[in-house]
């Protein structure tokens, strides 16, 4: 499969390993065709003054990392002075690569390669502390947001048989040049690009082993071998490729071992996500359920190899005339429309994208908790008795001092009342987050507004609420886009 194993502090397949299958100028002719069809400069050390510059100074409004800044490598959107390509730029926490060398000849080896399947590597910084790498940025965000997270219409059954084809792709032509190691392969990793065609990140392409775990999700979706001996084999690829063929499946994140139980069971209706119902054929379901359960055997040798998986889905890939821009239905939105859409805000989006949080408090004080009747809460006779009586005399405490505005004696009696554990309140999270923002604790408010989110996920306030929250953190692109979000929601509900 390519891999290397001589190197025991490093899992990836060393340069000097790579260096002696591929002769260097061979290598070299090659990147340098790829760049000039794909339009791309070659591979360069870049200052980081010019990175800093190309950011804001990695300013928070420009990290695009699923995780925000909080993540422990975050990434940024950048613009060059010299050009108008936008890249991704990551920055490394201090302790990942404390070998220069070692870092530099990683990203040189990641850097050779150039593909339209992958959001190819640019470039890298390496100066005093500080490790970035700098690549391709991808225009209409991630699989995790078209899959999960969707706002107007779900992806299209040819849509997400694309995204398995081009993956797979991917990972055959990273097999193909001795890369057949990617780590914490998942739904965050593929990108759309500006014409909506879905590419792998090449970011999982390098891995330290001093920067973190090869899997930061779940450890249900961990493939078995990664458990027992902490190593990443090719055919851990595959297996992490099987656990998003399940979610293209579901439109949901489904540890693997119950998928395959409802495989087991044929009970396929359960594992297919309801949105897609009419849009396909039983036989191109069943071969698609096929290899994903091939792709997740616990055992690594019985797993297909990249080159097999793409075969295997070129035969159901039929729509291959149509753009990925048609398949998915996106178009360029113009500044009159987006003011159109800011136009559309009911008062309290108005009052958020105001950061007016004393009309914010006004709305919530007189909304009450009507908006909470459809939270799920399932309690026994001892809860009704004794637990629940506890939680809504810490409620109560809480609405007082909400209703005095006492934000910091709000804060500790709704945190009683959530701590309790009885109830889950939508209303209560909205109220304690609004507490925060008045304390300039915006972290904190934009995680209760996600809680409310997940609480009562047709709740446009929580997303207007975490809009509120993106505002006072500075990232205000994020936050017009939350309040774009809660405005079509409202539309809709």
């Amino acid at each position: 499969m390519g891999a290397c194993y001589s190197c025991s502090s490093f899992p990836l397949c060393c340069s000097r390993c790579f260096r002696s299958k591929v002769p260097r100028s061979s290598e070299q002719e090659n990147c340098n065709g790829e760049n000039d069809k794909l339009k791309l400069p070659a591979f360069r050390e870049y200052k980081l003054e010019e990175l800093k510059a190309a950011t804001g100074g990695f300013s928070v409004e420009n990290v695009v990392s699923e995780h925000g800044e909080k993540a422990p490598n975050v990434v940024y959107k950048g613009k060059l002075d010299d050009g108008d390509r936008l890249i991704a730029i990551k920055r490394f926490n201090k302790s990942a690569w404390p070998d220069t060398r070692q870092f530099l000849d990683e990203a040189r080896t990641v850097g050779q390669l150039r593909s339209q399947r992958l959001a190819n590597l640019l470039g890298c910084c390496c100066e005093g502390d500080e490790r970035l790498l700098v690549a391709e940025f991808m225009s209409n965000e991630t699989l995790s947001k078209h899959l999960f997270h969707w706002e107007s219409q779900p992806l299209k059954w040819a849509m997400r048989l694309r995204v398995a084809l081009y993956l797979a792709q991917a990972l055959e032509y990273c097999c193909s040049k001795g890369r057949s190691l990617y780590h914490d392969l998942n739904a965050y990793r593929i990108l759309f690009d500006q014409e909506c065609n879905p590419r792998l990140s090449c970011f999982g392409l390098m891995k330290n082993s001093r920067d973190g775990k090869s899997y930061s999700t779940n450890l249900a979706f961990t493939p078995p071998e990664y458990m027992k001996t902490g190593r990443v084999i090719a055919e851990s690829v595959i297996y992490s490729f099987g656990t998003i063929l399940l979610d293209l499946l579901s439109g949901k994140h489904i540890p693997p071992s119950h998928a395959l139980d409802l495989i087991r069971e044929k009970n396929f209706q359960m594992l297919t996500d309801s949105c897609l119902e009419g849009d396909f054929s039983n036989d191109d379901g069943a071969e698609l359920v096929k290899i994903a359960s091939r792709c997740l055997q616990y055992e690594p040798r019985e797993r297909p190899n990249a080159k097999s998986v793409v075969t295997s889905l070129t035969a159901l890939h039929k729509q291959t005339e149509v753009s990925s821009l048609a398949l998915m239905e996106i178009t360029q939105i113009t500044p009159a429309e987006s003011t159109k859409e800011t136009d559309l805000l009911s008062p309290f989006g108005e009052a958020c994208s105001r950061m007016d949080l004393t009309a914010i408090h006004e709305m919530l004080e007189k909304v009450g908790y009507k908006d909470d009747e459809g939270a799920a809460n399932e309690l026994s006779f001892q809860m009704w008795t004794s637990q629940l009586q506890d939680a809504l005399n810490g409620r109560k405490r809480g609405d007082t001092a909400f209703k005095a505005k006492d934000y910091n004696a709000a804060i500790e009696s709704y945190t009683s009342f959530i701590d309790n554990g009885t109830m889950i309140s939508p209303t209560v999270y909205a109220r304690r987050c609004l507490c925060y923002l008045m304390n300039n604790k915006a972290q904190e408010a934009l995680g209760d507004a996600m809680q409310a989110q997940v609480a009562s996920p047709n709740w446009s306030t929580a997303l207007y609420l975490q809009a509120a929250a993106l505002f006072s953190l500075g990232m205000e692109n994020d936050a017009r886009e939350m309040l774009k979000d809660g405005s079509l929601l409202e539309v809709k509900t």
